[in-house]
């Protein structure tokens, strides 16, 4: 059995494990260019978000330039024989391909005056709204403000040229004629049995164009960094969460919000957590979580109260016996977390492991795969560099069977989370030999002002990964998302978007 027999053999049967390749590659970087604060263009370019729409059919990554770029799928719509053949790309032609479809710059830097506060254009989240008319629609939020996009495809119209002999006319409508060798004669060319050759211009469309349009825009409703944003399944609101409270929109109103959680004390010196990530359950338009520094995950219901201080259920690790170290609180912070498509799970993910929560029992995790265990020896150093702050995303498949997440030197871990499995992959998202690159246009050119907002940590790499091999903290994979329907990851690692397919 060959490399493509296993795969579809693992595709029907979802217990075998998958055997993961790489698709696809996006803005990748050549040998020896580095992304650093001296290189503007790349270093904004660096992906902060990504996101599949509920089809799969679309992607759309978000950067520290405030910039989105979307993709589109191609090897579903393109079955004429479009698609190249297999001698020539070296890849199944089964695997789902996508290309560069539009970008535009969804936030600017901006500087609050009243508070002396600069605004990064960093998009920290992307969600895609529901589709009507063949528009594609989504959110997109910086620190502070959120947006609504719509992108449709325009038609070019292009004015036709008037077939007529330039070179003959003389004035608007008539055409000069000689009458038995002597003075020119007007005759008006409109006259039956004139020029039968003049036509009037006429405006005909030629080949569409993406166009993205802001239709909405949500601002001045948190005093601190947004860090989620989360679509209700009702198609009509959605959820923006920061530090210390979560908002609730309705999609059609953008100035005025209602605060539904809010953990912030009466005195700030009280304050002992923060809300780090929220999410809407899938299919209950009234239901979210949102999870906290202090590494718990709280089910709230919005039918209970207006305002949601309490919760409807509380999920944390029971305490561990033993002394505790001053890095406990920080490793325990959970990250980001994940509703799977039937809602019953729900994917958490802190510093050092990843959890999967059933939404029906409260006492622990139901599993918990170690990510970051070999670490353990390196959390001073992990501290010193700012590492440890590091927030990793986290994805589960659409079936539920399997969940991702990102790690250092760009690698990421698949693992299977289905009752029994002892499913895991590690794969690197740079290494390997038949890579296809696929440019993305480049952004223009910065003003001096936006250089000295990268912040660089500098090129400190220590400590080896599980597999004995070394570790390089500047190279982190953060940012993946799973595709709804398929065995698909897209990652992000710099600026280069990475495909992989099983």
């Amino acid at each position: 059995m060959n490399g493509d027999d296993e795969a579809v053999a693992a595709s029907a049967d979802p217990s075998l494990p998958l055997d993961w390749r790489f698709s696809q590659v996006f803005g990748e970087r050549s040998a020896g260019e580095e992304v650093q604060e001296a290189g503007v263009s790349s270093a904004v370019d660096i992906i902060s978000a990504i996101e599949f729409d509920h089809s799969g059919d679309h992607l759309a990554t978000g950067d520290r330039g405030g910039r989105v770029v979307l993709f589109e799928r191609t090897d579903a719509k393109n079955s004429s024989g479009a698609r190249r053949d297999l001698e020539e790309t070296d890849y199944p032609l089964r695997h789902p391909e996508f290309r560069y479809k539009t970008e535009f710059q969804s936030h600017d830097p901006e500087f609050d005056y009243l508070k002396s506060l600069e605004i990064e254009e960093k998009i920290n989240k992307i969600r895609w709204c529901q589709t009507a008319n063949g528009a594609l629609f989504l959110l997109s939020t910086n620190d502070k403000t959120i947006k609504f996009w719509k992108v449709q495809d325009k038609k070019i119209k292009k004015i036709c040229d008037i077939n007529s002999d330039p070179s003959r006319a003389v004035g608007n409508g008539t055409i000069a004629t000689s009458v038995n060798g002597g003075v020119p004669e007007a005759n008006n060319s409109f006259i039956p049995g004139g020029i039968s050759s003049l036509r009037l211009p006429v405006v005909t469309s030629h080949e569409s164009s993406p166009v993205a349009r802001c239709r909405r825009v949500y601002s001045h409703a948190h005093d601190y960094h947004i860090n989620s944003i989360s679509n209700n399944s009702d198609g009509e609101t959605f959820i923006s969460a920061d530090d210390l409270r979560i908002n609730l929109w309705n999609l059609e109103i953008s100035n005025q919000s209602f605060n539904i959680v809010d953990v912030k004390p009466a005195k700030m010196e009280d304050l002992s957590e923060v809300i780090t990530s929220a999410e809407f359950h899938p299919t209950h338009c009234n239901m979210l979580a949102y999870s906290s520094s202090k590494g718990s995950i709280r089910l709230i219901d919005l039918r209970q109260s207006a305002l949601c201080d309490s919760h409807s259920k509380l999920f944390e690790e029971p305490e561990a016996a033993g002394p505790k170290s001053f890095f406990t609180e920080i490793i325990a912070s959970v990250s980001d977390i994940k509703f799977a498509k039937e809602g019953r799970y729900l994917l958490s993910r802190d510093y050092m492991t990843l959890k999967l929560w059933d939404i029906n029992m409260d006492s622990g995790p139901v599993a918990t795969f170690q990510v970051h265990e070999y670490l353990k020896p390196k959390l001073c150093d992990l501290y010193e560099n700012d590492s440890i702050f590091d927030k990793f995303e986290c994805c589960i498949s659409g079936n539920g069977l399997r969940a991702a997440t990102g790690s250092y030197s760009n690698l990421f871990r698949v693992f299977g989370v289905s009752p029994g499995s002892t499913e895991t992959a590690t794969l690197e998202a740079s290494r390997n030999p038949t890579r296809r690159h696929i440019p993305i246009p480049s952004r223009p050119s910065r003003a001096l002002s936006s250089i000295t907002r990268v912040v660089s940590r500098g090129s400190e790499s220590s400590g080896v990964d599980g597999n004995s091999n070394a570790l390089d903290y500047t190279t982190k994979l953060l940012h993946l998302a799973w595709h709804p329907n398929e065995n698909s990851i897209a990652c992000a690692a710099a600026n280069s978007l990475y495909m992989y397919y099983a």
